[in-house]
């Protein structure tokens, strides 16, 4: 990767499925690229490849031509301790049913097979506190914890080997509004405390508004524009128009009133 800067870089990519009817083409052409330090989400219409695009990110799929590159490598040429700059936090939390919240979190660092078990336990109970359960849900199974909880296991695991990259596939949703408010003010401060690089996928819209500092929007194949969330919304597509200017986009836009300008937008084909 020419520019350090860049943790993910996305250039000319295609995403085609074939069906019964055909193929289906979800991506055209898409460039994106996020960089260092971003909390960049990812909006579009249903079957626009938002969580499509995280999988490939995570190198769980591959693109049909193109390229995506994870700081500065192929996500499938990543090395067990390469895969450890990308944590990815799943719709639902994706715990394992059989293992204790604590085994959950440790089950990355068990998997590498280079630590002691008391260091990995150790880590574990570190995370788990980091997201703010408390020492006694360490044994609890996931079928005992509420969806916000299961959410920040979910999370702490996604952070056991210290990520430089995390992705999130709708990370409130399920959440009622107290148990999102208080996930998204968790979020908010790792990004800053850690120093995270972020990519979310989110149809909230309060969360997209509370957490992103870029917004990309897919539509047509690619990304149509990328920007400050006024920018984007100033940007003329039907989508744009339908997605967040009616009822309940205007009601999340008010909070936006008091909120400083960011960036300004790109167009897909630019380098940011």
């Amino acid at each position: 990767m020419s520019d350090s800067n860049a943790v993910v870089e996305i250039r000319k990519l295609w995403t085609v499925f074939k069906n019964a009817d055909g193929e289906q083409v979800v991506h055209r052409e898409l460039d994106l690229r996020i960089e260092r330090g971003e909390v960049l989400s990812l909006v579009g219409g249903s079957g626009t490849g938002k969580t499509v695009l995280l999988r490939q990110i995570l190198g769980l799929e591959k693109p049909s031509k193109g390229t995506v590159e994870v700081l500065g490598q192929a996500p499938g040429e990543l090395s067990a301790k390469g895969a450890a700059n990308v944590g990815m936090l799943f719709q639902h939390g994706a715990l394992f049913s059989a293992f204790s919240v604590l085994e959950n979190i440790a089950f990355p660092l068990r998997e590498l097979k280079l630590l002691p078990d008391e260091l990995i336990r150790n880590a574990a109970l570190v995370k788990l506190q980091m997201v703010g359960l408390e020492p006694r849900h360490a044994n609890m199974s996931p079928a005992d914890l509420s969806g916000g909880m299961i959410k920040r296991a979910a999370l702490a695991r996604a952070l056991i080997m210290d990520p430089p990259l995390l992705l999130l596939d709708e990370p409130t949703a399920g959440l009622d509004p107290e148990s999102s408010d208080s996930f998204c003010d968790l979020l908010r401060g790792l990004h800053r405390e850690q120093g995270l690089t972020v990519v979310m996928v989110t149809h909230d819209l309060d969360t997209l508004f509370d957490l992103s500092t870029r917004i990309a929007v897919l539509a047509d194949h690619k990304v149509i524009v990328s920007g400050s969330a006024r920018e984007v919304i100033a940007y003329p597509h039907p989508f744009i128009h339908e997605y967040f200017l009616g009822g309940r986009g205007q009601r999340a836009l008010e909070a936006l009133h008091d909120k400083p300008a960011q960036a300004p937008p790109t167009s897909a084909g630019a380098a940011h």
